[in-house]
């Protein structure tokens, strides 16, 4: 019989592959979040992935769709995963000053220092058009 924990993990995975597939680099340890983000250099969108239904429907097919359709794009991409890996999450949202825990959800950092955020209010009940030009007005203000 599957443990509950072997059970999530199947579940959450193509939700992880729908990123991973597209380079982002997950993050799961606490550890792993300081060792990308404390000496950062350059740009990072950083995806707090979550098993609702708006991040299957909007968020992760808005930041797909921005990335394949925007001239300008981060120097990294990561996610951390909202409710699976709660340390790590929580470490990233350390960098998301100003910024009210949010999943799904979207941060630009720069240098390590948060230069923007889409929240999960942003991402619910709009299109995943207006989100990916939320994105890429982003990446166009931030990115070299």
């Amino acid at each position: 019989m599957m443990s509950y924990e072997e059970y999530m993990r199947s579940v959450v995975q193509p939700m992880r592959t729908e990123l991973t597939s597209i380079g982002f680099e997950e993050l799961l340890t606490p550890d792993e979040v300081a060792a990308k983000f404390d000496d950062m250099k350059g740009t990072a969108l950083v995806v707090v992935n979550s098993v609702c239904g708006c991040a299957a429907g909007l968020a992760r097919p808005a930041v797909s769709y921005s990335l394949k359709n925007s001239p300008k794009k981060p120097d990294h991409l990561y996610t951390v995963f909202a409710g699976q890996e709660k340390e790590a999450t929580a470490k990233a949202r350390e960098f998301f000053t100003g910024y009210a825990p949010s999943s799904p959800s979207f941060a630009l950092l720069k240098d390590g220092q948060i230069m923007g955020m889409i929240e999960r209010h942003q991402i619910e009940n709009r299109s995943l058009e207006e989100i990916a030009a939320d994105l890429m007005g982003m990446y166009e203000q931030y990115c070299g």
